[in-house]
């Protein structure tokens, strides 16, 4: 089956402009497929969903990890019991860059490590336990001339006593870790979120019997373009008519987390992720 023509018409846009360009795009009749995030706040996500109402088209928020064997094989195995009640996610993505004229540096367009990379952790643990958080408190550090989050550390709160921690920073050593762990087992995602297109990816699950990783088996990925893996999934939603896995109503709800997070660091406290 071919793709949607929209697939092929990439659009590069700094953050602050995801929302009112995704509400143009679908007033000209067109589908959406919008880098995250996909607004600076809930409330401008909240105006794309009114738009994807009046328009009929579809719109989405593009975190292609979601989309890649990995993560797929992660949340079946996350969910199967293999590794026991899963309780916990612990997530790090960091990178290093100072450069005051790159978009993700400039604070007053969207620029900073919650934004830029923080989002993933949120949205990937969402897509893991099935659920949204309760509560959130976030703990940053701004670059004091840049005024972006370049050091950013969250604690998310979901239902049944599960917790999502997270680090992201903007200038740190690049790193990106994933651990999902369970009362009888851990799954460790070993490059979780930019894994290179020509090269396997691998998780490792652990059974825990000793800190040594003597109970550690490995699942090898062949190769795999994850932004592919997303746009065909797009595609297929237009062609056949069919609904979408990650509506906007979850990007919705992952900017509500975004938002108390950063409501947090104001308050200093816990914050209550809404869920209207």
């Amino acid at each position: 089956m071919g793709r949607a023509q929209c697939v092929h018409q990439p659009i590069r846009a700094t953050r602050s402009l995801h929302a009112p360009l995704t509400i143009k795009a679908l007033e000209a009749g067109k589908h959406v497929l919008c880098e995250k995030p996909i607004a600076l706040n809930a409330k401008e996500a909240q105006q794309i969903a009114a738009a994807q109402k009046r328009s009929g088209k579809l719109v989405a928020e593009a975190f292609m990890v979601r989309f890649h064997p990995q993560w797929q094989r992660a949340r079946e195995i996350a969910r199967s019991g293999h590794l026991g009640d899963v309780r916990a996610v612990h997530t790090f993505f960091s990178y290093h860059l100072t450069d005051p004229d790159n978009i993700r540096n400039q604070a007053e367009i969207g620029g900073g490590g919650l934004y830029d990379v923080g989002c993933y952790a949120v949205a990937t643990a969402r897509f893991i336990f099935g659920a949204d958080p309760e509560r959130v408190i976030g703990v940053f550090d701004r670059d004091p001339t840049m005024r972006t989050d370049r050091l950013a550390s969250g604690l998310a709160e979901f239902p049944n006593g599960r917790h999502l921690a997270f680090t992201c920073a903007t200038q740190l050593v690049p790193t990106q870790r994933v651990q999902i762990v369970g009362t009888k087992g851990r799954l460790e995602i070993q490059v979780p979120f930019n894994p290179k297109r020509d090269q396997p990816t691998r998780l490792v699950i652990d059974d825990g019997r000793d800190l040594i990783g003597s109970g550690a088996e490995t699942e090898e990925f062949p190769p795999t373009d994850q932004y592919q893996c997303q746009g065909d999934a797009f595609s297929r939603a237009i062609l056949e008519g069919s609904s979408l896995e990650f509506p906007v109503a979850d990007a919705i709800m992952n900017m509500r987390v975004l938002d108390a997070l950063f409501r947090s660091e104001e308050s200093k406290a816990w914050e209550t992720v809404a869920a209207e």
